[in-house]
């Protein structure tokens, strides 16, 4: 049976999981969720995913929710086929590719998230967005890019020198905070500048940059 990812095409983390299947040459569907219409808050979806939220796939009638930990089981259960390594198993470079993971989840996810609501789903609500919070969104995404700066001027990529997980991770809101919003934070930042340009180009990335 083929995977089935519940979800919005053109929503970040639906495409985020599209992406790895991609990687990891997976062939999928999307199952489209109405979510501007509220689908995913109600009962029939809240039995699949119980706080309401894109995506979750149904893999032959095993359901797992939360994109990361999506992305995660695609590449234990395919490790023999498509991008190698993407979570590494030797101890040490797991460790390492853990400790970046955390990094995006905890230093830059928050931040671009935040930055991506007020921008744009209160747009899409017909709602002004809080520049207050959008600048303090912005100081501390630039304070958390200096540190990455560092991180890569050492590596090619956050935990080592080959692609992970944890730097696609950043993929759908890095994108939307680069591309989308065009806030400059590569130009004083060379060594993310140079990574964002790396998995920003990725054949699997941009054959659902738009939409999964």
């Amino acid at each position: 049976m083929v995977l089935k990812i519940h979800g919005h095409a053109v929503a970040p983390l639906v495409r985020l999981v599209a992406e790895v299947c991609k990687e990891k040459e997976i062939p999928y569907e999307v199952v489209n969720v109405a979510v501007y219409k509220g689908e995913h808050k109600t009962p029939a979806f809240k039995q699949f995913h119980p706080f309401g939220q894109v995506p979750y796939i149904d893999d032959d009638g095993f359901i797992l929710y939360e994109a990361r930990a999506i992305c995660r089981y695609l590449v234990k259960k395919y490790e023999g086929q498509g991008t190698p390594g993407l979570v590494p198993s030797d101890p040490r470079s797991e460790a390492l590719f853990e400790q970046a993971a955390s990094i995006e989840y905890s230093n830059f996810y928050p931040f671009a998230l935040g930055l991506a609501t007020e921008k744009i789903i209160k747009k899409h609500r017909n709602l002004p967005a809080d520049e207050a919070r959008v600048n303090e969104y912005l100081e501390n995404l630039n304070a958390k890019l200096d540190a990455y700066d560092d991180i890569l001027g050492k590596r090619a990529y956050l935990s080592g020198d080959s692609v992970t997980l944890a730097d696609l991770f950043h993929l759908p809101y890095a994108a939307i905070v680069i591309e989308e919003l065009g806030y400059n934070v590569l130009e004083s930042r060379p060594n993310v500048a140079r990574w964002w340009q790396a998995i920003s180009t990725r054949p699997a990335w941009l054959a659902v940059k738009v939409s999964a």
